[in-house]
């Protein structure tokens, strides 16, 4: 298999091990199934603790920083490349057009921006590349009611039921890759048109 998976998580240092452990977890499994990691260019928090496992596993790492963030958010040295941007806009569109699909980790505002940016562009045809949410001890639950309220109270289009879904783990996560076959990105820009 070969493609690029987006990773969309936090760069924050107090994170609990559980957190951590998926985010490793999941970089391993990208490295297994030779799919590049693209994701924010950190060296801290989830970011850094996904990029050094997949690294380790011998799998490819892409980063995509804004300049002003180099020294906050500690570019990561180690990566095969990284790509400097100069806001926070150009990042969201080199890692969409650098990925075949995304993965939303935990994070905080940033990663919830990024996240909730893939699916409108998905919702108004400029990017057809599902989000998958790793609801990590929980932690997109609350998300996920917000959605169901929002198509309850019918506000979201039927057809961005492909647009996101809430996984339970890593695990599956990766399984719903493997299912789809994604990420293909010649099939996948085939799909969206």
């Amino acid at each position: 298999m070969s493609g690029a998976v987006g990773l969309f998580c936090g760069a924050n240092e107090t994170v609990s091990v559980s957190f951590r452990q998926a985010a490793a977890a999941f970089g391993r499994g990208l490295a297994a199934r030779g799919l590049t990691l693209v994701y924010g260019g950190s060296s801290r928090g989830l970011m850094g603790e996904a990029a050094r496992a997949a690294r380790a596993a011998g799998g490819r790492v892409v980063g995509v920083m804004p300049r002003h963030l180099v020294s906050r958010e500690h570019a990561a040295a180690d990566l095969d490349e990284l790509h400097l941007v100069d806001t926070l806009a150009e990042r969201k569109q080199r890692m969409a057009d650098l990925s075949d699909l995304f993965v939303a980790l935990p994070g905080g505002v940033g990663t919830l921006d990024e996240a909730l940016e893939m699916i409108t562009w998905y919702d108004v045809g400029l990017a057809r590349k599902p989000t998958l949410f790793v609801d990590v001890d929980g932690f997109w639950r609350p998300f996920a009611a917000m959605m169901a309220a929002f198509a309850a109270a019918g506000v979201l289009r039927p057809h961005l039921a492909g647009a996101w879904a809430v996984v339970p783990d890593v695990e599956a996560a990766l399984a719903e890759i493997d299912r789809t076959g994604a990420p293909d990105r010649a099939r996948m820009e085939r799909r969206a048109q």
